[in-house]
């Protein structure tokens, strides 16, 4: 054998091992495992709904009674051969979906309502067979509540699937070596997000960035205790030693064209590029080409809601808002009584706010600060440990529970439960100047809770640039199923937020 024949063997072997370690570096059990569960736990609960929706239907008394039939109870056997005729199909409605992929981590009320959507179709489809198999006499009452159990239990399923592949990336199993591509605030925030949420799925092996002499711009808050790894001209090295299998790139849109030189350059590697899109791809992903008497137009900017979204919305707001005052009716008399018991002033405290198109309404909240809280400072932002709270009004404001007048706003049409929170004339003065697209997100009405305040972005010390973008990102996106979303998260965060104060 020669030395160039050595040397080329050397080469396929030293080749074969680095992809051999690609694939069996770690074990990839979330990859394999969790998708399996997902498909059993499916399987499972739609026999199970089967199984239980015929118990109610023809032994459950009180429906029976509600419900009457005829007396004879058709055999149990005809249901199951239609779940196990449905459960093939039912699955690959959910597949094409891509609801079986691993390293989904959603939060479970999206998952719902997807859930509810496909479960729908699986019901249709299952009626399409009843219609051609005749000789069996299923119950429609029995597919209705197949239909609710369905997602009920598939939603429940789910949940504990994604709460054990959770644990599994808490304890560092199944988790993608990850490089972060820039240093930008992003990749910080980024960088920092997935070191200390293992349960993403990632492992943050360091960063890579410019030539530091070549870069006017270097993030110095980035660099201070992060592991640098090389520049942009080392990517296939850092991926090849390291063993990457995810790029997470947040150049901005202005410097794209490394984008292309890096994607050039990992040709060949067997690695997934994710981008974080900045506030300028954020915005134009709404264009649309609209066609007019022949001649093509690009709609940059649309009206957020016509006339009969903006009618549902107000249909639901007062519905929604009508039916949490009357819950939460005990709690409109404790509070006060404890505010007034608390300090000297009034139990309610009004502020004068911008909503849509910059109209001027009195905000209501519980009074949570001593009287003339402002008087010698003026309009201030609320601070962390701030010295103007009184004594239940920190508690207020921790639980959020200062907010509950607000639905009277709601009531009387002059906010919405979910939209851009409401800011005084003083400060949009100052904002409006400041930061782009600031005044886009006074083209709705503002709101009780929003999607910036969902995603952790509360109170004085978050970014202000960072709410606008989540602002507007609402506004571009509003449907009512992305209300109800945003209403539970504010649940969420109400009992368990660390950034509010």
């Amino acid at each position: 054998m020669t030395l160039e024949q050595i040397l080329s063997h050397c080469a396929e072997l030293e080749k074969m091992n680095y992809i051999q370690k690609k694939f069996t570096k770690k074990s990839h059990t979330a990859e394999v495992l969790v998708p399996l569960m997902t498909i059993l736990s499916d399987i499972v609960a739609v026999e199970a709904s089967f199984l239980i929706a015929f118990w109610f239907r023809f032994h459950f008394e009180p429906l029976i009674r509600i419900f009457p039939f005829d007396g004879v109870v058709p055999p149990l056997s005809g249901y199951i051969r239609l779940s196990l005729m449905v459960i093939p199909v039912w699955i690959l409605i959910f597949q094409s979906r891509k609801m079986y992929r691993p390293r989904r981590v959603v939060f479970i009320f999206d998952e719902f309502f997807l859930i509810a959507r496909l479960v729908t179709f699986g019901i249709i489809f299952s009626f399409g067979l009843i219609f051609f198999y005749r000789v069996f006499p299923y119950s429609r009452l029995v597919f209705v509540i197949i239909w609710v159990l369905s997602i009920i239990l598939i939603t429940l399923g789910r949940y504990m699937v994604l709460k054990y592949e959770k644990t599994l990336y808490n304890k560092g199993k199944g988790l993608k070596d990850a490089l972060i591509v820039g240093n930008t605030q992003t990749a910080l925030d980024i960088y920092n997000n997935f070191s200390s949420h293992k349960y993403a799925g990632f492992n943050i092996v360091g960063f890579i960035d410019e030539d530091e002499n070549s870069n006017e711009n270097t993030n110095e808050n980035f660099l201070r205790n992060r592991t640098k790894l090389g520049d942009y001209s080392d990517v296939v090295e850092v991926i090849t030693k390291h063993n990457i299998e995810t790029v997470l790139v947040t150049i901005p849109s202005t410097e794209h064209d490394k984008l292309f030189e890096l994607m050039k350059a990992c040709e060949g590697e067997n690695v997934e590029f994710l981008m974080v899109p900045d506030f300028l791809e954020v915005i134009t992903s709404s264009v649309r080409v609209q066609e007019i008497d022949g001649i093509p137009f690009l709609r940059i900017k649309s009206i957020p809601m016509n006339i009969w979204n903006r009618v549902l919305k107000r249909a639901f707001d007062f519905i929604f808002s009508l039916a949490v005052l009357i819950i939460i009716s005990p709690l409109l008399i404790i509070i006060p009584l404890l505010v007034k018991l608390t300090s000297r002033g009034p139990v309610f405290y009004k502020q004068q706010r911008l909503s849509m198109t910059g109209k001027k309404f009195n905000m209501i909240k519980f009074r949570s600060m001593v009287a003339d809280a402002e008087k010698d400072t003026g309009a201030v932002y609320v601070k962390k440990d701030d010295s103007r709270y009184t004594s239940i009004g920190r508690f207020l404001r921790k639980f959020s529970l200062d907010e509950l007048p607000q639905f009277i706003n709601v009531l009387k049409g002059e906010m919405s439960i979910v939209g851009p929170r409401p800011e005084r004339e003083h400060f949009i003065r100052e904002y409006r100047e400041k930061i782009p697209k600031y005044l886009e997100r006074h083209r709705v009405k503002c709101g009780v809770t929003g999607w910036a305040q969902v995603n952790g972005l509360r109170g004085s010390d978050s970014s202000i640039e960072k709410r606008i973008e989540y602002d507007i990102y609402y506004i571009e996106h509003w449907s009512i199923v992305f209300d109800l979303k945003i209403i539970i998260k504010t649940l969420k965060e109400m009992l368990f937020s660390k950034a509010a104060y």
